[in-house]
């Protein structure tokens, strides 16, 4: 058992939650990162100084069990929990036509009930010790519904409304839950990203929207503001000057929100007239679109993909 105070970090074997863990470590947290992949998991605890500093659990958020069974054993066997931070998430970039119940089904497990999960089976561990912090990363995405992500979407702004509530809902208890929502961060998550439709073309936008610099923020940078909202107890943290943009104009104008994103939707790829619901990741879509071009305009993104252990394994990504 460790003196140190406990972070757990569901969704931290890369990308930002990597990022958001690294904070943690450099804040005197005990980490643990939990994730699907044990691969991951293993390199991502390397990256962070080894066992000495965090250690790895495997699960998976979107079953109740498997979470239940992580908290148990953190509490148990590392140390009371003083923060969680949710940062699990998938995304499937594409065409409405091209999207599935099941991709619908997988983001929604993962996005929305994979933080509801998390939050209310740690939760009377800190009730029961009067304090703690509870972080739960969300997204634009989850505020404005943006083109071509809608499973993404409508997870997201199931997770935006359940964090959002349970702030309110834990005022004067002295637990804390902060909803973070950030705008595209340069993790290298496009390299995991999952197309369907036609994937080589989907690829050939999003993959630079979430490189260049001035479209995707800087996540290193991200990841202190957020660490820092989630130890003060912050209700929101809106990050990225497009973030608050998103957000004020939509407020203030959400039919013409709607509209925009609609004729945005139109100036987009196109589904097959026949398939298109196979998932390619971003990697192999990367390799059939075969753009020079894309790939110049990408280079920033794969060398974060580099530094944040997003080049292998599964189609996860954190927006």
């Amino acid at each position: 058992m460790t003196s140190q105070p406990v972070a757990l970090v569901v969704g931290g074997s890369r990308g930002l939650g990597l990022i958001i863990a690294t904070e943690l470590v450099r804040r005197g947290r005990r980490v643990v990162i939990a994730a699907r992949t044990e691969p991951d998991l293993a390199d991502a605890v390397a990256q962070l100084g080894g066992s000495a500093v965090a250690e790895s659990r495997v699960c998976d958020v979107r079953d109740r069990e498997s979470v239940r069974r992580l908290v148990e054993d953190v509490e148990a066997s590392v140390g009371p929990i003083e923060t969680v931070i949710t940062v699990a998430g998938i995304i499937q970039v594409g065409p409405l036509e091209s999207m599935t119940f099941e991709h619908f089904e997988d983001a929604v497990n993962t996005m929305m009930w994979g933080p509801i999960n998390v939050a209310l089976t740690v939760l009377p561990h800190l009730r029961e010790r009067g304090r703690g912090h509870i972080g739960t990363v969300t997204s634009i995405g989850g505020m404005v519904s943006p083109p071509h992500l809608l499973p993404y979407a409508t997870a997201k702004f199931g997770a935006v409304g359940f964090s959002d509530g349970l702030a309110a809902a834990l005022q004067g208890t002295g637990v804390t839950a902060t909803t973070i929502v950030p705008g595209l961060m340069r993790t290298g998550s496009h390299e995991r990203a999952g197309f369907v439709g036609d994937a080589a073309k989907e690829y050939a936008w999003f993959g630079p929207a979430a490189s260049i610099p001035g479209l995707a923020v800087d996540a290193e940078r991200a990841a202190r503001k957020m660490v820092d909202a989630v130890l003060s107890g912050k209700p929101t943290l809106l990050l990225t000057p497009l973030t608050h943009l998103g957000v004020r104009v939509h407020g203030l104008m959400p039919t013409t929100t709607t509209r925009v994103m609609g004729l945005a939707n139109r100036l987009l790829p196109k589904a097959p007239q026949e398939g298109g619901s196979e998932l390619l990741e971003g990697h192999q879509a990367q390799r059939r679109l075969d753009s020079p071009v894309v790939d110049k305009l990408t280079a920033w993104g794969r060398a974060a993909a580099e530094r944040f252990n997003e080049r292998r394994g599964a189609s996860s990504v954190t927006l």
